[in-house]
């Protein structure tokens, strides 16, 4: 994350510029109902000098009537303009803050998987919700108390001066004695509130990956270790925390030292006036009320200027992630999608995350309407070809050609429009089966349900739920077992029929059951498509029109299965391995430890395999 600092101004102007200005007539009512409601404060207080002396004083007991008329439907339009204001207003922060975190979501889906890997979920969550509700609380406080605030300030300091100019100037004697511990502790609730919220995003991080892992946190015996962990990182956020609202208060504070010595100051000078004769107590009262309901306002205005630093703070945070660049964009001239079933070629591909080198000069062809697998250890690149494909990630150097057109020169919607893709980790969402399979399509027939629902074998395990298709699945599907869910996401792809199907390790955490209802779905779902398979399990991938072999982002070897075995090579070794003796053993150990071991002469390869088995065998 940049440290990227933002003026108020800019601050100011971004969110007028992109969220209030559509809602300026909106804003400009309410404004009107404030200086309504803020001058109800000034009429009060002229109202002081004519009940003192002109009915207290004076002795008129029939005027008593009329002024207490008076003050009644002073304070009946400021209680109907505030309410007015204050639901308006509150309408438009809530509308404001609304639209900021949809827009903010929408700019984090454009990003690549590069700005992801470098911003966890639960950063990025912090960012939509707390910073965003935060700058939409403070907000509305903002623009429901500060117009209000000022407009009253302002009037009231009118009948101040009105009453007399040398009482107002003593009673802001103090003014200048703040100016520069106020800014002081402005900077100082900024720099607090920001560390706040990076340890705050901290925070909704370390839970998103506690939640995630209960399982293997409770089997290793790491419950007391994560709240150890939790516990400082909390106890530094209270510490932010408190040391923020020190500051924020302190703005406050000091405007009350500043009005104690400004009201000294004007019973010093003023008092004295009122004994010779000089004033009036009407005009003392009057002066006073202003003074008095000016305090008030003040203060408000005060501890707004240090909530707008928390704000600002989280504003900051949230205009970052905005003004993040969006790598992946679509071209200015596009080219339409390729028709048919079409074939895939990546020539030349290099790709780096950082220092790390993932893919070198990579070239690769998947023939139109076959199945393709790709073969080999972790890190050899297998997911990001994948992930080039489908244009998560752009790479550096080289080209993807779908069907002959280049991924770069279609539109990202159209060249995602040719990809189905089954994973180990079938992504559900917690809504109902019927919405995880058609996924909001208004246009699905129950004719093409059942159909997908009958060839993904999901019918065979419909009746069994309570609530049939519109079962809630729960969060993550965690309501379905596996193999349910596999299946669900089969549907998915069925029914979204593309012409491109790519499997990545679709059945390697399934039991063989299941597997073997799945890999039934999967060879009814691949026919007629060119697909791309990434599997560990080589007996899944034994009948692939092509096998493709990698190692260190490169093609090493392709062929058939039988072609592969009768050469030799890493896939003739890693077979053997995991079939001999009926055994088998996790292809991605046997591949990490073959290529551990790739230099030894191919006449050692017996005893390669002999180590080998002794090794993962025992």
């Amino acid at each position: 994350m940049n440290d990227q600092t933002y003026t108020s101004r800019e601050l100011l102007s971004w969110i007028w510029r992109e969220y209030l200005k559509k809602h300026v007539k909106t804003m400009s009512f309410a404004v009107f109902l404030m200086i309504i409601e803020g001058s109800t404060l000034g009429a009060l207080a002229r109202l002081m000098e004519p009940m003192f002396d002109s009915v207290f004083v004076a002795g008129k007991r029939e005027a008593l009537f009329w002024v207490g008329l008076v003050l009644v439907a002073i304070f009946v339009l400021r209680a109907v303009t505030g309410v007015w204001q204050k639901v308006l207003l509150t309408r438009v922060a809530q509308l404001t803050a609304g639209e900021m975190r949809v827009d903010l979501l929408d700019r984090m889906m454009l990003q690549d998987g590069a700005f992801h890997q470098s911003h966890p979920p639960g950063f990025l969550i912090q960012r939509v919700q707390s910073d965003v509700n935060a700058v939409g609380d403070v907000w509305r406080a903002i623009i429901t108390g500060a117009g209000r605030d000022f407009i009253g300030l302002i009037v009231l300091l009118g009948v101040a001066i009105w009453v007399d100019p040398v009482w107002a100037f003593l009673a802001c004697i103090g003014v200048p004695l703040m100016i520069l511990p106020a800014a002081a502790a402005q900077r100082f609730v900024r720099r607090r509130a920001r560390e706040a919220r990076d340890l705050g995003a901290h925070l909704a991080t370390r839970l998103d990956e506690v939640f995630h892992g209960l399982v293997p946190i409770k089997l290793n015996g790491l419950e007391r270790y994560q709240a150890r962990q939790y516990r400082d990182m909390t106890d530094g956020f209270i510490e932010t925390e408190v040391r923020a609202a020190f500051g924020k208060s302190a703005i406050p504070g000091l405007i009350d030292i500043m009005s104690g010595l400004g009201f000294m100051a004007v019973i010093l000078y003023g008092g004295s006036e009122i004994i010779s004769g000089d004033k009036t107590i009407g005009q003392f009262m009057t002066f006073f009320t202003a003074m008095g309901f000016a305090f008030n306002p003040l203060r408000r205005l005060g501890n707004i200027s240090g909530l707008w630093q928390i704000a600002a703070a989280a504003l900051e945070r949230v205009k970052e992630l905005m003004d993040a660049p969006v790598h992946l964009k679509n071209p200015d001239t596009p080219v339409p999608p390729p028709t048919g079933t079409p074939d895939i070629v990546l020539s030349d591909v290099a790709l780096s995350y950082g220092e790390a080198r993932v893919l070198e000069g990579l070239n690769l062809t998947a023939q139109a309407g076959q199945t393709t697998a790709l073969v080999g250890a972790s890190g050899a690149g297998k997911s990001t070809v994948f992930n080039l494909l489908t244009r998560l990630i752009d790479p550096q150097n080289g080209e993807v050609r779908i069907g002959g057109v280049a991924s770069t020169q279609m539109r990202i919607s159209d060249l995602r429009g040719l990809f189905s893709v089954v994973t180990q980790d079938a992504l559900l969402f917690d809504e109902t089966l019927r919405e995880n399979i058609v996924l909001g399509r208004a246009d699905v027939s129950d004719g093409e349900l059942d159909r997908v629902l009958e060839a993904a074998h999901v019918a065979d395990f419909l009746p069994n739920l309570e609530q049939g298709l519109d079962t809630p699945v729960g969060p993550r599907g965690s309501a379905l077992s596996g193999g349910q869910r596999q299946r669900v996401v089969i549907a998915r792809a069925l029914l979204r029929d593309t012409p491109i199907l790519l499997l990545d390790e679709a059945t390697s955490a399934l039991d063989a059951q299941s597997e073997k209802l799945v890999q039934t779905a999967l060879d009814r779902l691949s026919t007629g498509r060119t697909t791309l398979v990434i599997a560990h399990r080589l007996s899944t991938i034994r009948n692939a029109d092509k096998i493709i072999v990698m190692d260190a982002g490169r093609v090493t070897d392709e062929g058939t299965h039988d072609e592969l075995l009768s050469r030799g090579g890493i896939y003739a070794d890693l077979y053997r391995l995991q079939f001999q003796e009926g055994k088998t053993v996790s292809d991605t150990r046997g591949l990490d430890a073959l290529q551990a071991n790739q230099r030894v002469e191919t006449d050692d390869r017996p005893n390669l395999l002999q180590r080998l088995g002794q090794a993962l065998f025992g």
